[in-house]
């Protein structure tokens, strides 16, 4: 399959806005018959063009404005214990949150933000099997703890009984 750099960036995107869960570079690149390079370039020049693609740690994945699926969103600050990660993620999972993202302020690079998009209590294990596995810290170990989190929740009720909880297990800073 021989096509042109334009062509294969709209194949990619319709693609991803058709996916429910993250494709990965690998899968795209043997959809479309190229290496996962081009596909990682194409993923950029997209990205480029203002166009709502999150890079997780299982892929690429479209973004869904919460407006358009009747989602609450919230940004919390929270802070504990690597050991606590699973629990943390866990609460936002129980009350049918989910959670996009982890960001932090640096003092000298500012704001860095990573797309995590935990839904599912698989996702959260899988996340924190793979954290307990790195070499790499977490972005929380460069601010003493404390982070923040884009969730998502399907109701004002379900938002304020995360956050509530979030608050009572000591992880919620206000």
């Amino acid at each position: 399959m021989n096509m042109d750099g334009a062509s294969r960036r709209k194949r990619i995107y319709e693609y991803l806005s058709i996916c429910t869960s993250p494709v990965s570079g690998t899968e795209l690149a043997k959809k479309l018959g190229v290496s996962r390079q081009i596909i990682v370039q194409d993923i950029a020049l997209l990205r480029a063009n203002n166009r709502d693609i999150l890079s997780t740690n299982k892929g690429y994945l479209l973004f869904q404005p919460a407006e358009k699926n009747n989602l609450c969103t919230s940004v919390i600050m929270v802070r504990h214990e690597g050991n606590e990660t699973l629990d943390e993620m866990q609460t936002i999972l129980d009350y049918g949150g989910s959670m996009l993202d982890v960001s932090i302020d640096h003092d000298l690079y500012g704001q860095i933000r990573v797309d995590l998009v935990i839904n599912t209590k698989r996702d959260a294990e899988e996340f924190v099997k793979k954290m307990n596995q790195s070499t790499s810290k977490p972005l929380k170990e460069l601010t003493e703890g404390c982070h923040y989190h884009t969730i998502q929740a399907p109701s004002e009720k379900a938002m304020k009984l995360i956050k509530e909880e979030l608050k009572n297990k000591g992880y919620l800073v206000e």
